[in-house]
């Protein structure tokens, strides 16, 4: 049983604001499967040691999925009534995105809409709607929109109004269900991720207009990455444990800070022990302060940097390089840190493929078939630069890239539900290889302590 403000909170400076998002509980049934793990994780979120401004749930709130709408609405009694009676929601505001349990059919929509009255949703005939508090600004986006196409679409047009008129906010933040990029390798337009056309035309709105993060849900689990400098944060866990290998996942919140430093966060478990954290965005020296990469400098570093639990490393290395004029498909090494006893090296990178893309393949484990990233394809008719970056507190999200220092980190795209945080640091490293010419790297690294971060 967790004790009464005894979660240490993220705190936010005076102007800032601190939250907590989570989502896809399925519950507001009775004695069923669920109901007693919502219980637990919205015990550890009562057990913050200071309540969140407001509260975001990214939908699936119950388990819904019912053609009797009778039955849809005894659902939502028993959510609020029962599940959520801990909450004040009139001195800490809840908002709800759409979700496929919840919004499903003309029906469910109409039910949404009749539950949800406290919200300023949208009444265009969509399910989408904004709130602005003060110097932030919050979206809602219904990524099921019927409008557009259903499931796995949204309205984009729309949202790009919202946010043009609402561009004097300092902080942009959008929320929805489905996530744009495939998280833990779970692919599949319109049922696992917002369709590939409509989400592109997504995700430039959010460039376009600044936006911060877009957070979702969907996918049981709780991943992070960065693409083309925006957060995506998937947090999907209050409460269907069983549906979320152990191994791998675990039911959680998110709790937030936002202020001037950045975005902050923390994933409390159940029990309400942090398992992940990070603040986004960082700053780096630009590269002409970083030092020159040596193999023999490589082994500076202690084995247990990137696996360190009390420390988040980042390590980003430039490279510098001119590919072979030749289009065969034969692997070139970039860099690679070899393991012991004859076993796959636990990090390889170097480009492969007939269109020369920046391959990372990971094998923190022998006698295992190593997981894959992709980055961009890199040019073969001239000199290019690059830089990789590894980040041991964005898990899979944590191999990143991106062209020099004016441009936006992207993480690089693979289907794993870990990254570095599972690898050894190397005492071996190897450099260039297979018809890489005028190769030259450099390098930075900064750790940021989890005692800090509190």
């Amino acid at each position: 049983m967790l004790d009464r403000h005894s979660i240490p909170t993220l705190k936010a400076s005076e102007s800032g604001h601190q939250f907590v998002v989570y989502g896809d509980s399925c519950s507001g049934i009775a004695g069923a499967l669920h109901e007693a793990t919502f219980r637990q994780v919205n015990a550890a979120i009562g057990a913050l040691d200071r309540p969140p401004d407001f509260i975001c749930f990214l939908g699936d709130e119950i388990m819904g999925l019912t053609t009797d709408a009778d039955e849809l609405r005894r659902q939502w009694r028993h959510f609020f009534g029962r599940e959520l009676a801990w909450l004040d929601r009139d001195a800490i505001p809840l908002y709800h995105a759409t979700g496929n349990h919840t919004t499903y059919d003309p029906m469910s929509d109409k039910v949404f809409r009749d539950v949800m009255r406290h919200l300023p949703i949208d009444e265009r005939g969509g399910l989408s709607y904004f709130v602005r508090r003060e110097d932030l600004l919050l979206v809602f986006v219904d990524t099921l929109d019927a409008g557009a196409g259903g499931e796995g679409t949204v309205d984009v047009v729309w949202l790009d109004d919202v946010l043009r008129r609402q561009s004097d906010a300092r902080y942009k933040l959008v929320f929805g269900h489905h996530p744009v990029w495939p998280v833990n390798g779970y692919a599949g337009d319109y049922q696992r991720a917002i369709e590939r056309e409509n989400g592109r035309r997504f995700w430039d709105a959010l460039r376009r207009h600044d936006v911060l993060a877009y957070f979702c849900s969907h996918i049981l689990a709780f991943d992070a990455q960065v693409q083309a400098g925006i957060l995506q944060i998937c947090t999907a866990g209050a409460a269907t444990a069983h549906r979320m290998p152990p191994e791998q996942e675990y039911l959680h919140f998110a709790q937030v800070a936002l202020d001037e430093c950045g975005l902050r966060w923390q994933t409390l478990d159940r029990r309400g022990q942090m398992r992940e954290w990070l603040r986004w965005p960082w700053q780096l020296p630009p590269v002409s302060d970083w030092s020159a990469f040596t193999p023999g400098a490589a082994r500076s570093l202690p084995a247990d940097c990137l696996q360190n639990a009390e420390t988040a490393s980042l390590i980003v290395w430039e490279i510098n390089a001119r590919l072979a004029p030749d289009t065969n498909a034969q692997p070139q090494t970039l860099l690679c840190a070899d393991a012991e006893d004859g076993a796959l090296a636990w990090l390889w990178l170097g480009i492969s493929g007939v269109d020369g893309r920046m391959t990372a393949l990971l094998s923190p484990q022998a006698n295992r078939s190593p997981h894959r990233w992709l980055g961009p394809a890199l040019p073969r008719d001239r000199r290019f630069s690059i830089q990789f970056a590894l980040h041991s507190g964005l898990g899979p999200g944590g191999l990143l890239w991106r062209w020099s220092d004016g441009d936006a980190w992207s993480s690089m795209i693979g289907a794993s539900a870990w990254g570095v945080e599972r690898l050894p640091w190397s005492s071996s490293w190897r450099v260039g290889g297979g018809g890489l010419q005028e190769l030259s790297l450099k390098w930075h690294r900064e750790s940021f302590a989890l005692a800090n971060f509190l």
